[in-house]
């Protein structure tokens, strides 16, 4: 019974290696082309050349490089790039968290402070869209650094 289902796959791989589609181009009135493997009124059958195939290359690699011919660093050099990898990080969090605070700051200043503009005759008018504008710059700043944050600490947690 097991027998059964490998006979049909082994007929369909014997079969197989003779199929090929056919491809027929149709252009219509309008100017569109139409390219199907289904004969249509009108179209023509595209004679293709074979495809050309090229054999992967073979690498050459020795004992002590990795597969793309770079030389292996030994685990104390590498423990040595990863403790320098942390330490940037962390400056750059420390960095971002700074930046994130003036950011803040910024932001409240902005929320806090009406624009404002006098007419020749000495009125005094608010700019909202121009308060609007201010304020939302602030607070994409904001987020821009809130994301860093995230991003820092993400490749932190990935180090460990």
């Amino acid at each position: 019974m097991k027998l059964f289902p490998l006979s049909i796959l082994c007929g369909f791989l014997t079969f197989s290696g003779g199929v090929q589609a056919e491809i027929y181009k149709h252009v219509d009135k309008e100017g569109r082309v139409t390219y199907s493997s289904e004969p249509v009124k009108g179209a023509r059958k595209l004679q293709l050349e074979p495809l050309n195939t090229v054999p992967a290359p073979k690498t050459n690699s020795k004992p002590g490089e990795s597969s793309a011919g770079f030389p292996r660093v030994d685990k104390e050099t590498q423990n040595r790039r990863d403790d320098s990898r942390k330490r940037i990080l962390e400056d750059e969090l420390a960095s971002e968290r700074t930046a994130l605070e003036a950011a803040r700051e910024k932001l409240q200043v902005a929320q806090d402070t009406p624009e404002i503009y006098r007419t020749e005759s000495g009125q005094i008018f608010r700019n909202v869209a121009k308060h609007d504008e201010n304020v939302r710059l602030a607070e994409e700043a904001v987020k821009t650094h809130e994301n860093n944050i995230k991003a820092l600490q993400t490749e932190l947690a990935n180090l460990k």
